[in-house]
């Protein structure tokens, strides 16, 4: 039994997850071009015309921009709230896409693609209707939570009891406040429906720590506004410094905003 993740691209400027089990192969957005996300796959050894659909988060253009090739290229269903279908056929650049492809999700409740039982959640961020995911085979759990303004009771619920956490950790507060973005950029960045820091990451994943967490991966750094040294450091102090935490046996990473990051199997 194998339950894998592997980030093709991540950042501000393009995101796309692939997320695959012995005999399930997804992609979880794809903000990036079509050929990128072939580039991507074939470093896998996964075939393009394998993949059994594309999970969209929400419509912002750095999570959906290459879903348009992919659907007409390889007939791939593509899964989303209808409000979030209905948004990301608005973007020109999207192309025309078949309405047969799209499967209507619904955030709270989970449905199953063969033997992976999936889990929409609703999330904070100034889209129409973005949700996050969480992927299930038998006791082993991958959670995927970027784009996300804050978190709550609600958001901790979703993704407790992890063994891989995929978590934003978007931007360095100083970097941004001290940045050349106009003022309500940094606003918007900042707010409950903007991004997470580097210090806001790495309490949530503080508070979600559990014995089974084996693997937290960093995603959506920002360009402008944060490196993927500031954003390992921040965060592995924050968590050198819980008591209740293991370090040794918890395995933190970044992920590469434009190519292909560590495969990982639990």
């Amino acid at each position: 039994m194998e339950l894998k993740i592997c980030s093709i691209a991540s950042g501000s400027s393009g995101n796309c997850i692939y997320i695959g089990t012995d005999n399930v192969n997804l992609l979880v957005d794809s903000g990036i071009s079509g050929k990128k996300v072939e580039l991507g796959l074939k470093e896998l050894n996964v075939d393009p015309n394998s993949i059994d659909g594309i999970l969209i988060t929400h419509e912002h253009s750095d999570h959906i921009k290459g879903i348009g090739v992919l659907a007409r290229r390889y007939n791939m269903p593509i899964y989303a709230t209808r409000k979030t279908w209905e948004a990301t056929l608005n973007y020109r650049s999207i192309g025309k896409v078949s309405n047969d492809l799209f499967v209507e999700i619904y955030p709270d409740e989970d449905f199953n693609i063969k033997d992976l039982t999936i889990h929409p959640f609703n999330s904070f961020h100034d889209a129409i209707n973005p949700v996050g995911y969480t992927f299930r085979k038998r006791d082993k759990k991958i959670s995927i939570a970027t784009d996300l303004g804050c978190y709550n009771e609600y958001i901790l619920n979703k993704l407790q009891d992890s063994n891989i956490l995929f978590i934003e950790a978007n931007h360095d507060v100083k970097m941004l406040e001290a940045g050349k973005y106009p003022y309500y950029l940094k606003k918007r960045i900042l707010s409950d429906v903007g991004h997470l820091s580097n210090e806001t990451s790495a309490n949530l994943i503080s508070t979600l720590y559990n014995k089974q967490l084996t693997h937290v991966i960093l995603g959506h750094l920002s360009n402008e506004n944060n490196f993927p040294e500031l954003a390992y450091e921040s965060v592995k102090l924050v968590l050198n410094n819980c008591s209740h935490i293991n370090c040794d046996n918890l395995n933190l990473s970044v992920a590469s905003r434009s190519s292909n990051s560590n495969l990982v199997v639990i």
